[in-house]
């Protein structure tokens, strides 16, 4: 019997957000795996009893790089993890982005600010300042031209805290056609879904926000299918992924384009893909018995 353990993140006294960590549990049980679910942080945790430790929801982990890459390193050298080792260390950092364009993948125009850099921020239509570690739009917020002084305290904030800054155009596309999330696992597209725009004008980069917006699912075109292959093509290691998300939304041109690749602890979204759940314990008990 596989046995299998589910990586998550401890949300304190607040409820867990993974909805899918118990229904993966319940299929990949059915199909005959020993299955549990513990906080990626847990010192009681024994990672190597497993024969597979599979990264779900550790969904902290993007402003606790410090430990918890140094954890997917001790992890996999006592066990199989998924994703490998190498594709988590390179898609932690959004700097990914660049490596995807020189790939020739389309994606959203970036540019990076580290600490230090000179600020030189659009004058000629809103943009968008995140961090290059992040996650659920933390530390994320958009601007018009006219916000300038908001935009450089926010950055002048990361800066020092340490954070590289990413800088994209506002991706105006997304306001009418949403943002596309393609699943991917075991190589093979698994299912797809559609939210619409996470910021809003004049919401704080340090307010709350909802990740995911009037999420429904989604039938991807032949368009987007082929923009989602060619960056999982330019991922290092991608014959060794386990699964994949591919987030994507209209450029200017109306053609589809990466705004993230998510390689680390993508949302499943199995609560509105019900069906999904065997195939997707199906792909982890073959991984764990490869």
């Amino acid at each position: 019997m596989p046995r299998i353990a589910l990586a998550t993140y401890d949300p304190g006294a607040a409820p867990s957000k993974d909805r899918d960590l118990p229904v993966l549990l319940a299929a990949l049980t059915a199909a005959g795996a020993e299955a549990v679910a513990r906080p990626w942080d847990d010192p009681e945790v024994e990672w190597g009893a497993h024969d597979l430790v599979v990264i779900r929801s550790t969904w902290d982990y993007s402003w606790r790089t410090e430990q918890f890459l140094p954890w997917v390193e001790r992890v996999g050298k006592a066990t199989r993890i998924a994703n490998p080792v190498e594709v988590v260390r390179w898609n932690a950092d959004k700097r990914y982005l660049g490596d995807l364009a020189a790939a020739g993948v389309p994606v959203v125009p970036t540019r990076y600010l580290a600490p230090g850099d000179s600020v030189e921020l659009p004058s000629d239509r809103d943009f968008v300042v995140k961090p290059t570690f992040g996650a659920g739009a933390r530390f994320a917020a958009r601007y018009t031209p006219g916000e300038h002084g908001t935009a450089v305290r926010h950055l002048a904030r990361m800066h020092e805290e340490g954070l590289t800054a990413m800088v994209q155009p506002y991706v105006r596309g997304i306001d009418v056609s949403g943002e596309r999330a393609l699943q991917f696992f075991g190589g093979r597209l698994l299912h797809a879904s559609r939210k619409r725009a996470v910021l809003t004008p004049g919401t704080a980069y340090d307010a709350d926000k909802v990740a995911h917006p009037d999420l429904t699912a989604w039938t991807p075109t032949e368009a987007e299918l082929a923009v989602a292959e060619r960056a999982l093509t330019a991922v290092p290691d991608a014959p060794e992924l386990l699964y994949a998300r591919v987030d994507l939304v209209d450029g200017a041109d109306g053609q589809p384009q990466v705004m993230e690749l998510e390689l680390v602890e993508p949302n499943l979204f199995l609560f509105l893909h019900p069906g999904s759940a065997d195939a997707v314990a199906a792909e982890i008990l073959s991984a764990a018995r490869r």
